[in-house]
């Protein structure tokens, strides 16, 4: 596995590298569910490349940058040992020097929900995916459908932008309890542990209440609501549209769940999808079929 450091060389070892490409970015931590995009990506691509960088455009004030959990080692030994054959992992100095000024925004999609409690967020999100992609140039970005706002986000830019390359959402990956995987669990004491898979059941209520008929949206948070254990708190629940994420004034397929639990200081992310009547999922993209997202 190829362990570079800067853009240039990234791109230089990549141009050598059999086409196609897919490309799974990272933050580091990883856990089963990084490791299963680079299952799907491996099964999709003559070639598989990762990243690993903390990215500190994407986290607000007062979050958790500085304690948030790193181990390269292990981690590259992870990403060799499932098939990565092309690591870019900058340094934060390399990514942002000092006249750094460039930031990429989209609007609306990045404004509402996870924008709103995290004021800039997708803006860090944007700008580093857009170098990450300028550096490795791959035919494919995989990406999990636990940020689900966030894969909205990244198509919108990649489709705005001409970027050449499509976006891959996969399932999310869970405990056997419902919890969604995230490098954040790590932080959960016993108690917030125990309760965190409500989050999943509420969401899971609610969307066999949508597909059973239910339309009245402030009916169908409550009923979410309801299902939280503390000491979660609920911080929001909404039933939007796939590809706006505008909120639904009645629910009505598809749908996109989305719901944010708060434990402690942890935020707890998660979303379930409501297909419509033909049975085709609004958000994930259909196995090995990557490249029918690119834009012509």
């Amino acid at each position: 596995m190829h362990v570079v450091r800067t853009p240039g060389s990234t791109r230089a070892i990549a141009r050598t590298l059999p086409r196609p490409v897919g490309f799974v970015p990272t933050m580091g931590a990883l856990h089963r569910g990084h490791l299963s995009l680079v299952e799907r990506a491996r099964a999709e691509n003559a070639v598989v490349a990762a990243s690993i960088f903390v990215n500190p455009l994407q986290f607000t004030p007062g979050e958790d940058f500085e304690r948030y959990p790193r181990g390269f080692e292990q981690d590259a030994q992870m990403l060799e040992a499932a098939g990565v054959e092309l690591l870019y992992a900058p340094s934060v100095e390399r990514m942002y020097p000092p006249n750094f000024r460039t930031s990429i925004s989209v609007r609306d999609l990045g404004d509402s929900f996870e924008g709103a409690a995290r004021p800039g967020h997708f803006l860090g999100v944007a700008t580093v995916v857009a170098k990450l992609l300028h550096a490795v140039e791959p035919t494919s970005l995989y990406l999990g459908q636990k940020d689900v706002q966030q894969t909205a986000v990244l198509r919108a830019m990649i489709r705005d932008l001409d970027m050449a390359t499509c976006v891959v959402v996969c399932e999310t990956v869970r405990e056997n309890d419902g919890l969604a995987l995230s490098s954040r669990n790590a932080y959960l004491d016993p108690a917030q542990r125990r309760a965190a898979p409500s989050l999943y059941r509420a969401l899971s209520a609610v969307r066999t209440a949508i597909a059973a008929g239910e339309t009245d949206t402030v009916a169908l948070r409550a009923h979410g609501a309801a299902l939280i254990e503390p000491p979660l708190v609920l911080e929001y629940l909404a039933i939007v549209d796939p590809q706006t994420f505008a909120v639904q004034a009645s629910a009505k397929p598809p749908a996109v769940i989305v719901g944010v639990a708060r434990a402690g200081t942890t935020r707890l992310l998660d979303n379930l999808t409501v297909p419509a009547g033909d049975g085709v999922d609004p958000v994930l993209t259909p196995l090995s079929s990557p490249r029918t997202n690119l834009r012509s």
